[in-house]
């Protein structure tokens, strides 16, 4: 194994390499920490470093060297998305409106990624609350995507996409209400998990409660599903997380799909947007499976308006947040985020409610489609420029941002973003990955078997 460029080693790889006694945690930590002295000051990935990372890495290394590692992620730099309490380290959501107050208790995943052994290096960006897709925020300014710093990486998981592509690191924590973790991964060519609701434990919830997870961002469908293993679980804090046993979700992963049906999803609901290379990306996705063994089949589930249905269920959930603030605050909020609270603001209850009522109908049939996985876009294009204008949120939603990723939330499946290569602008280009609820276990041999296939 090759250990001179620590920082682009994965998860997986770091492991070994501590096992065989090649690479320290502090070593790797030093790796990572230079290359983004180097280059976060053009991608612009992190809200606050942590100061107690070299401290962890210290001990993390003292318990290798003894042959005492403490869990599956013993000295692997993980970072973690500023919506998400780290205690000690303030949690500011993006926004001028938080204060500065460090948290004083982690979130129930980020506790389980200590018990893990990880290594918490900082706390990446994200949009304000998480409301949007392109890559900026009032607080921190612009973040960048490192394949090409003029794009954005995408949003609300900014700073966790741009920095998995950057070799910030190898895991990043981000979440996803609507596609944020999957659409900056798809625009910054990395791995975006968004696992079934309820599989990761949340707590404080945000606006999007009920829709939203954490999940985990990599450079390797191995690294999610080993990154998954460490979060997943029932912790009290959050009484709608699964009360499943532990689980290893990288043991399987290798067996292939053979005999698997795997549908197409060509129709979310409503006319999604999309153009040829997310097309062709489907296409890839789909040869490679079939070439594999699995058996393909089109899927035409009887789908409300889903554009309609999110738009409500977005607009409400931003209102709310906004109206939780003080007022004479509301002049430091990003006007896009004030608009669209000023659109929904007074949505009447049982619009509210229809709202719930479709997002239900959606679930069901979704869930009695009869296959193992399913392949569809997961963004409408590349990834539009940094700067390009907003000029109105509620449109760029499901024409622009989420057209394909939201669905899922809606539904509460499990669903991935894997790349698929770049475009003839050295873009990245993704595939999205669906399973059945509760069936990350195939979502990610799926994925596994599309990115073997891809060499």
């Amino acid at each position: 194994m090759d250990v001179s460029a620590p920082a682009t080693l994965d998860a997986a790889e770091l492991l070994a390499a501590y096992a065989a006694r090649k690479l320290t945690p502090l070593e790797a930590l030093q790796a990572v920490t230079e290359r983004i002295a180097r280059r976060n000051p053009e991608i612009n990935a992190f809200a606050v470093m942590n100061p107690e990372a070299l401290a962890a890495a210290r001990a993390s290394t003292e318990r290798w060297v003894k042959g005492t590692p403490q869990g599956a992620l013993d000295g692997v730099p993980v970072t973690v998305k500023d919506l998400v309490d780290v205690a000690g380290l303030p949690t500011r959501r993006g926004s001028k409106t938080t204060d500065a107050t460090p948290a004083t208790q982690d979130a129930p995943l980020v506790r389980a990624l200590r018990r893990a052994g990880a290594v918490i290096t900082g706390k990446t960006t994200t949009t304000e609350y998480g409301w949007k897709s392109p890559g900026d925020n009032p607080l921190n300014g612009m973040t960048r995507n490192p394949w090409n710093v003029a794009h954005t990486p995408g949003g609300s998981s900014s700073g966790a996409a741009a920095a998995a592509a950057a070799f910030f690191g190898p895991l990043h924590v981000g979440t996803d209400a609507g596609g944020s973790i999957r659409i900056p991964a798809a625009w910054s060519g990395v791995v975006g998990l968004k696992p079934s609701f309820g599989r990761v434990p949340q707590w404080p919830l945000g606006a999007f409660g009920h829709v939203a997870v954490a999940g985990p961002i990599a450079r390797s469908v191995r690294d999610a599903a080993l990154m998954l293993s460490a979060m997943a679980g029932f912790d009290a804090a959050d009484p709608f997380s699964l009360p499943d046993p532990p689980r290893d979700f990288t043991a399987g992963l290798a067996d292939g799909v053979a005999g698997l049906r795997i549908g197409i999803l060509r129709h979310p609901g409503f006319a999604a947007p999309v153009d040829a290379d997310g097309l062709a990306a489907v296409e890839e996705a789909r040869a490679l499976l079939a070439q594999q063994g699995a058996v393909l089949t089109e899927l035409t589930p009887d789908l409300p308006d889903i554009s309609d249905v999110f738009s409500q269920i977005w607009g409400v959930a931003l209102a709310r947040a906004v109206d939780a603030i003080p007022q004479e605050r509301h002049v430091l909020l990003e006007p896009g985020l004030r608009d669209v609270a000023a659109r929904f603001r007074t949505t009447p209850g049982l619009a509210v409610m229809r709202a719930e009522a479709l997002r239900v109908q959606a679930a069901h049939e979704m869930a009695a489609l009869e296959v193992d996985a399913m392949l569809c876009p997961c963004v409408p294009h590349a990834a539009p420029l940094a700067d390009a204008p907003l000029t109105d949120p509620v449109a760029a939603l499901w024409q622009d941002w989420a057209p394909w990723t939201f669905l899922f939330n809606l539904t509460r499946q499990p669903a991935l973003s894997l790349p698929m290569g770049v475009n003839a602008h050295g873009l990245p280009v993704a595939v999205q990955i669906a399973a059945p609820l509760y069936r990350d276990d195939l979502l990610l041999r799926v994925a596994r078997a599309v990115e073997r296939g891809l060499g």
